[in-house]
């Protein structure tokens, strides 16, 4: 009898709000409007964040997705703006959809002298002298602050000079990479307005994480009050988890077992709901695999109502700014029922009157899957969520294991100001923008900001002087400095018959997205690159609808720079003092190439594989990695792994593999954040060594949360391993798509081995870390 997808069913109770009064300086104008717009009283959360904004306290308030957020930054904005005519204020986004959105409500309030305006890469040349001069409340986004704002903050200096509140919006979706720009981009923010005399007030506005208190500290550099309890009402909601079937009449890779995929099978749920008329939103994990939704959704319907299918649609990031408007004026409207986004949607739009949301892979953290699941049932109706896992380790380990997603605390959210790839560059831009003095060095990190400054300086990029620092070119930095970590100019995808630009694509991605022969969707038409230009950042493309899509092939080599800390932990009853596990923490450089393509039939099933020759990239990060002495590998002692030397190699990649797999259990990351390389003797370390590595430069902070979290790491990845049922290795256990070898060799039960073996060593009260010196251990 075939196993029902249906894993688990939660049911979700009603939450009864709790309101409170006005407070006494709320602007009358203000509450007459917002009571018109049937808001006759604040929730108490609401009230008592805006009430720390108003006496000058920064202050974040965490609570759930359609718990009026807005209104709890709005009330002390607004009621300054019509107290004090001369007062202005700064909002930033992390997307421009909800920038727009945030923005036309506060349009509506239709507020006289408030001159609320957007100012971000979409608004036209011709009305940005405007609102430098006249707009008081500023939309816009980090981007725009980095690039439009601060290089030429001498224009705005009647705005800094007034400046009152600064709000950041969604601010959990500034980690890692992206994050630790974004802190440090904050820093320059007060900096500039410290110059024309404004001390503004910090409001930031979360989804619920982990101490958002300290999050929120950590990101403005300033110390935040917290409003965590939410006191708006809540609709029942039923989450179910889903696990695609296995299609028994398909193999993958090395014969593997093949599930339907997670887009497939949201598309065909997507189907089924719009049928019964509910409002759907599906987030799928990437651009592609959003246009894969659409457009398999709307194939479902078309054989039952054409009106139904035209009322699907794909929305994602790369679209050109006037196909993102329509896309959210349908959606708003309703003239759209079912999209299949990006996490572009995830963030705040105000979408009422969902029904369902599908998710269709594990969205990377448990903050973005509460966020996403938020989006079904506001305005306090009942909703139904369901979570459609992807044939990876961790969707499978999360479907069988509801409580590590139902039941376990939101993470803390990761960055790290001090990166030195990103403190650097932001550097450079602070003393373009007004010379950097020692005053200034602890908002910048103190210590580790003068080390960097003095390498900025050997390099000839800042000149000392008795007063400070000096930026020593005259061409502004800024431009060169992406706060997104892409780094460099994006690939512009033109249509090469017609010239007509499509997308772009992040040059940090773009050989495994637009080489030569990748299929590239977009607007749910196909095309097929023909050539990748990285010198002139340009992929050409035809119009082509095959029957098959793409993956990347990378191949991956790994070099320890220097160990950072380490522990040693011998195998018990040993002769050798050396043998055991050495678990470390360092620094770490990956070369990584692609080197061909795999043909997959929408099913899974593999045509062919395509070889490339593209150029290697370099990235100098962190890594966290564990070595297993031969002695413990070999022995068929209890406590050995008992492997002979011909399993080793496919021992350690499956354990490799599904270790990168779970790592987003423990560490606020995405899979594709990260990346590993196992080997049977390392030429750095000596022994076998399973290396898991951040993907950006410096690191992100990632490896260290695996480092500090070693131990219920490796649990996890050795129990996502055992409980898999297939017989040798799947997608779902120790299989990964973006394997260069082709997921060869490897080793399902002898990765059990070496893990029980490793475990079996490790305490599972892991003491402190011991620092090291030095490039590689002895």
């Amino acid at each position: 009898m075939e196993s029902s997808p249906l894993t688990h069913v939660a049911e979700l109770p009603e939450r009864v709000a709790a309101h409170t009064d006005w407070p006494d300086w709320a602007a009358r104008p203000l509450i007459e409007k917002l009571t018109d717009c049937g808001v006759p009283r604040p929730w108490s959360h609401q009230a008592e964040a805006a009430e720390l904004a108003w006496s000058g306290r920064h202050v974040v308030i965490a609570t759930g997705t359609a718990s009026g957020k807005s209104l709890a930054y709005q009330l002390p904005v607004l009621s300054r703006l019509l107290a004090d005519p001369k007062a202005t204020a700064l909002y930033l986004s992390p997307t421009k959809a909800l920038g727009a959105d945030q923005l036309r409500a506060v349009k509506e309030l239709d507020l006289p002298g408030v001159r609320p305006a957007s100012f971000d890469g979409d608004t036209p040349m011709v009305e940005r002298d405007w609102v430098r001069a006249h707009a008081r409340w500023i939309f816009t986004n980090p981007d725009m602050i980095h690039r439009g704002i601060l290089p030429g903050h001498q224009r705005w200096r009647a705005f800094f000079r007034r400046l009152s509140f600064v709000v950041i919006d969604e601010c959990h979706s500034y980690r890692g990479l992206f994050g630790s720009h974004v802190a440090l981009l904050l820093r320059r923010l007060r900096r500039i307005a410290a110059r024309y005399g404004a001390n503004p007030t910090f409001v930031l506005a979360s989804a619920t994480v982990s101490d958002p208190a300290a999050s929120a500290g950590r990101l403005t550099g300033l110390p935040c009050a917290g409003v965590t309890e939410d006191a708006s009402p809540a609709g029942p909601r039923t989450i179910a988890l889903w696990e695609p079937p296995l299609l028994p009449e398909l193999a993958g890779e090395n014969g593997a077992p093949v599930r339907r995929s997670a887009g497939a099978e949201s598309a065909r749920i997507m189907a089924d709901l719009v049928l019964a008329g509910a409002r759907t939103l599906a987030f799928v994990r990437s651009r592609r695999g959003a246009e894969l939704t659409a457009m398999a959704a709307r194939r479902h319907l078309a054989d039952i109502d054409m009106d139904s299918a035209a009322r699907v649609a794909a929305y994602r990031g790369g679209y050109l700014p006037e196909e993102r408007r329509a896309l959210e004026t349908a959606l708003s409207t309703g003239d759209l029922l079912a999209v299949a986004t990006t996490n572009a949607l995830e963030l705040g739009v105000d979408i009422a009157g969902l029904d369902a949301v599908l998710i269709a892979g594990y969205p990377g953290t448990l903050a973005s899957f509460w966020q996403q699941a938020g989006r079904a049932g506001r305005d306090g109706q009942g909703a139904l969520v369901v979570f459609v896992a992807n044939d990876d380790p961790l969707d499978t380990y999360l479907v069988h294991h509801p409580e590590a997603m139902l039941s376990r605390p939101v993470e803390a959210t990761v960055l790290d100001p001090a990166n030195p790839y990103v403190l650097a560059p932001q550097l450079v831009c602070a003393a373009a923008e007004q010379p950097l003095t020692e005053d200034c060095l602890p908002a910048f990190g103190g210590e580790t900001a003068r080390q960097v400054i003095d390498s900025l300086v050997a390099d000839g990029h800042l000149r000392r002087r008795p007063a400070g620092w000096y930026y020593a070119d005259v061409r502004p930095p800024h431009s060169e400095v992406d706060i997104r970590g892409s780094g460099g100019d994006k690939i512009s995808v033109v249509e090469a018959d017609s010239g007509r630009l499509l997308g772009t694509v992040d040059p940090d991605s773009a050989c495994a997205v637009v080489h030569p022969g990748a299929l590239y969707l977009h607007q749910g038409q196909s095309y097929v690159v023909d050539e990748l230009d990285l010198d002139n950042h340009l992929a050409l493309v035809h119009a082509e609808s095959p029957d098959w899509t793409t993956m990347a092939s990378t191949t991956v080599e790994i070099t320890v720079v220097r160990t950072l800390e380490q522990r040693h932990f011998p195998a018990p009853a040993s002769a050798s003092a050396a043998s055991g596990v050495r678990v470390c923490l360092g620094e770490v450089e990956v070369t990584a190439q692609v080197v061909g393509y795999l043909r997959r039939r929408p099913s899974g099933e593999v045509i062919d594989r395509v070889p490339l020759d593209l150029p290697a990239q370099s990235l100098p990060t962190r890594a966290v990695w564990y070595t297993v002495s031969d002695e413990l590998l070999r022995s068929s002692a209890p406590g050995g792994a008992g492997l002979d030397p011909a399993r080793i190699p496919g021992a350690l990649h499956a354990a490799e593999h599904a270790a990168i797999g779970l790592l987003p259990l423990f560490a606020t990351c995405d899979r594709w954040d990260i990346g590993g390389v196992s080997t049977a003797l390392h030429a750095d370390t000596g022994e076998a060594t399973v290396f898991v590595h951040d993907g950006h430069p410096g690191g992100a902070g990632f490896a260290d949360r695996g480092f500090a979290a070693v131990v219920p790491w490796l649990i996890a990845t050795r129990e996502a391993i055992a409980a898999c049922e297939c017989p040798a290795g799947c997608p779902s256990c120790v299989q990964s798509p973006k394997c260069g070898n082709g997921n060869e060799p490897l080793d399902k039960a002898g990765a059990v081995a070496v893990l029980d073996a490793v475990l079996g060593v490790l305490p599972h009260d892991v003491p402190s870390a011991t620092p090291v010196s030095g490039t590689v251990p002895s």
